[in-house]
């Protein structure tokens, strides 16, 4: 597959991921949140160069992070039902009290609602989130845990069952292949 062309809209899109997301830094980290989005990017573009589906993994947190900074009426305005809807299929529903009901909930849909761009899009954002993660441990070791809301135990439950649904989806996605190694490590810890 051809690389995918750095269009004016796609800049223009990564220029609005990181104008809705400034200030904002990764968990822990102090690294700004934009390279987590410009990495999704990036692993979702070795699998397509749909500029819709690249846009929407820029932006595939903005309405449940920040929707303050950018609404879905203005995605939808700016972008199209297509990127909009996208993003909708990767937010959590914040109206679930806990944890564990966001991420059941989350898991459901991607296996039986999610159309296959989105799926793609949620592989390549927990593959970096867990790249991440394992990064970080490294470095700091048990304590990185208490940067969550659940402990280790949860975080490999969640992207075990990441892979296995994009698996069962998207079977035999390299990305998703990438993720299992992943998993293998976090399990190892």
């Amino acid at each position: 597959m051809a690389t995918p062309s750095l269009t004016p809209r796609l800049m223009r899109a990564m220029n609005a991921a990181a104008v809705h997301h400034r200030g904002h830094v990764r968990k822990g980290s102090g690294i700004p949140y934009v390279a987590h989005l410009y990495a999704v990017m990036h692993l979702v573009a070795q699998h397509t160069d749909d500029e819709d589906v690249l846009i929407a993994a820029l932006f595939h947190d903005t309405l449940e992070d920040v929707p303050e900074e950018y609404s879905e009426p203005e995605m939808r305005r700016e972008w199209g039902d297509r990127v909009t809807d996208l993003v909708l299929h990767l937010s959590k529903d914040d109206s679930l009290p806990g944890w564990q009901e966001r991420a059941d909930a989350y898991l459901a849909h991607l296996e039986h609602h999610a159309p296959p761009e989105a799926v793609l899009i949620s592989c390549a954002d927990k593959l970096h989130n867990l790249m991440s993660i394992l990064d970080d441990h490294a470095v700091q070791g048990e304590a990185l845990w208490r940067r969550f809301n659940s402990g280790k135990e949860r975080q490999q439950w969640w992207y075990g069952r990441i892979h296995g649904v994009v698996e069962k989806r998207l079977p035999g996605l390299p990305l998703n292949e990438e993720l299992a190694g992943q998993v293998q490590r976090l399990r190892r810890l």
